[in-house]
């Protein structure tokens, strides 16, 4: 049965970052199968901003959560990252890892093996350092308003990087095109969307609590993508072997996409 969606503010109540970064983030890749989540997702940053020669100023970063591990590779490419997210918990999840508090979440074994791809996992320490120098500002989003940023205008981004975010805010298709759009409003034309989207699910759990996913095929998104002004560039799935308990999504989609 599919799960009741999940308003804005029962995430802004009911959504704990440590709980999903313990649930989600807290196995290192190397213990995970080689299409597992996490794993995919780090590979597919690496070959879009390592590899694939994305670059620019500005990269704007909509929907973080309260996570840091999209932006490893992405801040070798890119002298400003903007993260942002609709909850003030999350946000502060974020800021509060920028600053170095003690008792935030340990990315370092996420870091190492970005390290790896590049090539020396040694220069973790540095890694996480050159992250807290890009990411300059942590800011709220709602992907649903015609201006997410609302009320700040910022210049438009070289690069969008949009990762299992729109599927949670939207509650149908219309409003998941709709965002679409009102993202691609912060990107340059000639810029680049990276998104990431789960396939087929409809719920994920965070600790004990149910959030609702809309649920896309690939065709979906690749068609929301097309008309939200944006060419298909590179389009990757991936089977996902995570535990059902988790969540029920079948896939993961990652594409690259450019704005006209």
């Amino acid at each position: 049965m599919e799960a009741a969606f999940t308003e804005k503010d029962s995430y802004a109540r009911h959504f704990d970052p440590k709980d999903y970064l313990e649930t989600y983030h807290s196995c290192p890749p190397e213990t995970e199968g080689e299409k597992a989540l996490i794993a995919f997702r780090v590979k597919t940053l690496h070959k879009a901003f390592h590899s694939g020669g994305l670059k620019g100023d500005t990269l704007i970063d909509i929907g973080s959560g309260p996570s840091i591990y999209q932006f490893l590779s992405a801040c070798e490419s890119f002298r400003e990252i903007i993260a942002t997210d609709y909850t003030d918990q999350n946000r502060e999840e974020i800021q509060r890892w920028l600053r170095k508090e003690p008792g935030t979440f340990d990315w370092s074994p996420l870091v190492k093996y970005v390290c790896g791809l590049e090539g020396d996992r040694e220069k973790w320490a540095q890694k996480e350092e050159k992250v807290r120098r890009t990411v300059k500002q942590v800011l709220k989003c709602d992907v649903t308003q015609p201006n997410p940023l609302a009320p700040l205008s910022l210049p438009p981004a070289d690069c969008l990087l949009s990762i299992l975010c729109l599927e949670a805010a939207c509650k149908d298709l219309p409003t998941f095109r709709s965002a679409l759009k009102n993202i691609s409003s912060l990107l340059k034309p000639g810029g680049h969307l990276v998104l990431l989207t789960i396939l087929e699910e409809t719920f994920y759990m965070v600790g004990q609590r149910q959030f609702s996913c809309l649920y896309l095929d690939q065709k979906s998104v690749e068609e929301a993508v097309k008309e939200a002004g944006f060419d298909i560039e590179r389009l990757e799935v991936a089977e996902l072997n995570s535990p059902r308990s988790l969540h029920d999504g079948k896939e993961m989609c990652a594409l690259v996409a450019r704005k006209h």
